[in-house]
């Protein structure tokens, strides 16, 4: 394969910049640029100099020697001063050597794919792990990247091949000394799959929400105070605030980490019966919002009179509590009142629905997941016709077993590869 090369660091002026290379010429391409051997396996302090003896910069060289590296190639890193002119000396000179090219993006993450190093959920993981905003967003992808979703994956393909050998074993040695009736175990192992399977893509939906962010609208009628609400939680002016009725006209978003949980509020349009066209496509989307939302704020005395259907875990608050005697509490976005106690609320209900959330964390997950589940369901259905079917049930277990090896990319996910490694930087 080519040796391939990039920034691994940020872009701009730093106390350090990482160059990476990965390949087989990686380590002699860094000698080249330090005059003298490296060892296949450690780190110096070495002098970088161009071909023509002109010196760049003093840095850190450390090199690793396949397959004991993050590519499971040959690798080197250059640990150099991070100005942007002493990268881009080291970039031209590195561009200018035989045998290297600058790495497109992922390309280091692929070769490390392509080597065996990681599986597939791994590569997401690190991506996901490499977007994390929120702490709940790090542990997520942590758990993703060290290998625990490829792990169970492989636990059950180790069950599901264990049944298949079993059904074979009947179909195949009939006449050798194997227990005919191997049913009540391959129903064992197939039962406590589909159950795992289940389970999983069950949890889909909330482990993508952590992952993705979830979404809290805040509705109410014109004037209730929603967007001096929303700047209030969100520490600046987001929204704009009058004392007409009306003033919100399209959803304003605003990205907020909430006890380490990425959320996204969502300030709506006032919700009323009105003649004006732009105001009421702006109340139409509010309602769709509002309605797709993963919770809502109702910033109202009364939820029957804004038309949307109030859901288990919602949240009802008083507007404008500084108009109100204080008995009867409320919030406030400009004194404030009630501000802590509806962030709190909203961070419980949305902590409390993350227990139910899996491993697994994207659509593609839970589609290799039921489908895995669905063929389990139709081998079990098949095993009750008895031993004369059993080649049909096994291979219902093996496209199971294919569904498994599509979830942590051993087949049939080419397609897919370009699409996912065109989101990492060209160092990753």
């Amino acid at each position: 394969m080519d040796t391939i090369f990039a920034l691994a660091s940020a872009q701009g002026k730093a106390g350090v910049a990482v160059i990476r290379l990965s390949g087989p010429h990686a380590h002699s391409a860094a000698a080249g640029l330090t005059g003298s051997p490296l060892p296949t396996r450690g780190m110096r302090v070495r002098s970088l100099y161009a071909a023509d003896g002109a010196r760049l910069d003093d840095g850190l060289v450390l090199t690793f020697q396949a397959p004991a590296s993050f590519t499971g190639e040959d690798v080197a890193e250059l640990q150099i001063h991070g100005s942007t002119a002493s990268v881009d000396a080291v970039m031209r000179c590195l561009s200018d050597m035989d045998g290297l090219r600058l790495a497109e993006p992922g390309e280091f993450t692929r070769r490390a794919l392509e080597n065996g190093k990681m599986d597939l959920t791994q590569v997401e993981g690190l991506a996901d792990l490499i977007d994390a905003e929120t702490e709940a967003q790090r542990k997520q992808a942590q758990t993703i990247l060290s290998g625990d979703l490829g792990a169970l994956a492989e636990r059950w393909r180790r069950d599901l091949i264990r049944a298949a050998s079993l059904l074979e074993a009947v179909i195949d040695f009939a006449d050798e000394d194997v227990p005919m009736d191997v049913t009540p175990e391959v129903k064992s192992l197939i039962t406590a799959v589909m159950a795992d399977l289940q389970r999983e893509a069950d949890g889909v939906k909330i482990a993508e929400r952590i992952r993705t962010g979830f979404e809290v609208a805040i509705v109410g009628l014109p004037n209730a105070g929603k967007s001096t609400l929303l700047n209030a939680l969100a520490g600046r002016e987001a929204a704009i605030t009058s004392e007409y009725a009306g003033t919100t006209r399209d959803v304003i978003e605003v990205r907020m980490d909430l006890a380490g949980l990425p959320v996204t509020l969502l300030d709506t349009a006032g919700l009323r019966e009105t003649e004006d066209h732009v105001e009421s496509l702006g109340i139409e989307l509010a309602r769709k919002r509002a309605d797709s939302a993963d919770l809502r704020v109702f910033l109202t005395d009364s939820p029957k009179d804004l038309g949307v259907q109030m859901l288990n875990g919602d949240i009802q608050v008083l507007p404008k509590s500084d108009l109100r005697d204080p008995s009867e509490g409320g919030i406030s976005g400009k004194t404030g009142q009630g501000i802590d106690q509806l962030i709190s609320q909203i961070s419980d209900v949305l902590s409390n629905r993350t227990t139910s959330s899996g491993i697994a964390t994207r659509e593609r997950h839970r589609v290799a997941l039921i489908s895995a589940r669905e063929a389990l369901n139709s081998a079990i259905a098949v095993l009750e016709s008895g031993p004369d079917l059993y080649d049909i049930a096994a291979e219902e277990l093996r496209t199971a077993i294919r569904a498994l090896e599509i979830l942590v990319g051993r087949i049939g996910v080419e397609d897919l590869l370009d699409e996912i490694f065109s989101s990492f930087c060209l160092g990753k």
